[in-house]
């Protein structure tokens, strides 16, 4: 557990993480000894002397969003994933919270460049973010960045994603809600994969489908 006093049953159940810093400025971890050394660049005086509630790894605990983007940085994996953004998809908030858990290099909206950030839970703070203005767009960059564009949608002609050997360094591309990918992004993919069903509905959610695409790579290369 991080320092700082952990919330209890009697605390307001919608908070989370830790309270204050112990022992007061004194303590703090500063870059020397002494109240007057320096505070450790990583820590924001802002949260230790009020408490840390953000949804963080308690290795994070009052650590400024610039220090927990930069040692991000240091571990990121190779995969991106991408979503377009026709109607304004109120999963690709789901995505980047996932892209963030499973620690992607980056999200790229394709499409509409506005997105809905409620389901992000915050987390688009600590990952990095990118938008194209089409799958085109998208497409290029990708081939710049020697990225194969791999497509998960249930279409005709689209492979199982169980079994198949993921690019250690790509791109996961998933389409709207509904809609699924669009006839741009299907011909821009290098290969398209389908996650196997066995119930009655059609598909499953975008924001289902990419936790299991992203978990699949992890299984794969993590």
């Amino acid at each position: 557990m991080a320092r700082g006093r952990a919330l209890t049953a009697d605390d307001d159940a919608r908070e989370v993480g830790v309270g204050p810093w112990p022992g007061g400025p004194a303590a703090w971890p500063r870059l020397g000894a002494g109240p007057d050394a320096p505070l450790d660049p990583r820590y924001d005086a802002e949260l230790l002397a009020h408490g840390d509630r953000r949804n963080v790894v308690d290795r994070y605990r009052y650590w400024t969003v610039e220090a927990v983007v930069a040692d991000l940085d240091t571990r990121r994996h190779a995969f991106h994933v991408a979503i377009e953004n026709w109607v304004h998809d109120l999963n690709i908030g789901s995505v980047v919270r996932t892209a963030n858990a499973f620690l992607a290099a980056e999200v790229h909206v394709v499409g509409r460049r506005r997105w809905n950030r409620r389901g992000a839970m915050v987390t688009d703070r600590y990952q990095h973010l990118r938008h194209h203005r089409d799958v085109a767009a998208l497409a290029a960059w990708a081939g710049e960045a020697g990225l194969p564009l791999i497509g998960l949608d249930n279409v005709p002609g689209s492979v199982p994603l169980e079994g198949y050997a993921l690019p250690r360094a790509c791109v996961l591309l998933l389409g709207q809600e509904g809609a699924g990918l669009s006839q741009e992004a299907v011909a821009a993919c290098d290969a398209v994969l389908h996650i196997r069903q066995f119930g009655s509905t059609r598909s499953i959610n975008a924001g289902a489908a990419a936790a299991i695409a992203m978990h699949t790579w992890i299984t794969q290369h993590a």
